[in-house]
């Protein structure tokens, strides 16, 4: 059965890139992990596609109507990753949250998770505004499980606040659950700690922290995931580790823990 997780956080923080080294570590340790970018920008996936930009879903929708097929929308990525860009609409024309749902309905639509049976769907959720689209992940039960993304700068932690207010309200229905907080570190004085205490108030853990390095960055110049650029980065571990952590927290469909 597929994990199902959703990774929130706001624009800026080092998301994608964390979802990115995650989705990564995760297909090193045997997963079949599909990722799904939801966000207007549509570069979620870049640094798992070797710094190339995918066609989005609402692009090829536009492009090719009814005759979309699931090879149009879905890419393979650094270690077999399926790679998905939901996309956003014209600037200025439509609303981008209206998108992630045309997005999400096509792929259900055209069985992508029948057809992929991937092990692990991973959602990257923009998480400024948790509303519309951008509820959808955690609304129509898409996924099952959901970590933020934080720093210790205000703004970060602001819109922690607002997903977890989001989770708590859709997980009374019996959706999405919280699992936690990833530490995004931007070596803010005594960053850990305001972190820690800021999950505390909204009634959650922080359950790793990733500590700031130029390593990200320079594999990002390079296109790429830092298992795919810098084979001797101890930045592998820290991802690795955290990969290991996703997988203790979360569960599949069935809602038992998986073995690999």
């Amino acid at each position: 059965m597929i994990r199902k997780i959703a990774i929130y956080g706001k624009g800026g923080i080092g998301k994608s890139t964390t979802t990115s080294n995650l989705s990564a570590a995760l297909a090193e340790k045997g997963y079949r992990v599909m990722q799904v970018g939801c966000d207007p920008k549509a570069d979620s996936t870049k640094g798992l596609m070797g710094g190339r930009r995918i066609p989005t879903v609402l692009e090829q929708l536009r492009l090719k109507g009814d005759e979309l097929r699931l090879e149009d929308i879905v890419f393979e990525g650094y270690g077999g990753v399926l790679c998905v860009e939901s996309g956003g609409p014209t600037p200025g024309v439509g609303c981008a949250g209206r998108g992630i749902i045309s997005a999400f309905e096509k792929l259900a639509e055209l069985r992508a998770f029948e057809v992929y049976r991937p092990d692990v769907v991973i959602y990257d959720v923009l998480g400024d505004v948790v509303c519309g689209g951008f509820a959808m992940p955690i609304r129509e039960g898409y996924a099952r499980e959901v970590f933020i993304v934080s720093s210790g700068e205000m703004m970060a932690l602001y819109a922690a606040n607002n997903i977890a207010q989001a989770i708590r309200g859709f997980g009374k229905r019996g959706y999405a659950r919280l699992c936690g907080i990833i530490l995004n570190a931007r070596n803010i004085e005594g960053e850990q700690e305001i972190v820690r205490r800021a999950a505390a108030e909204i009634g959650t853990d922080v359950v790793a922290y990733v500590p700031r390095s130029g390593d990200i960055q320079r594999a990002e110049a390079g296109g790429g995931t830092v298992f795919e650029c810098l084979e001797d980065s101890p930045m592998r571990a820290v991802y690795e580790d955290l990969a290991g952590r996703v997988l203790d927290l979360t569960h599949d469909e069935k809602g038992e823990q998986q073995v690999c």
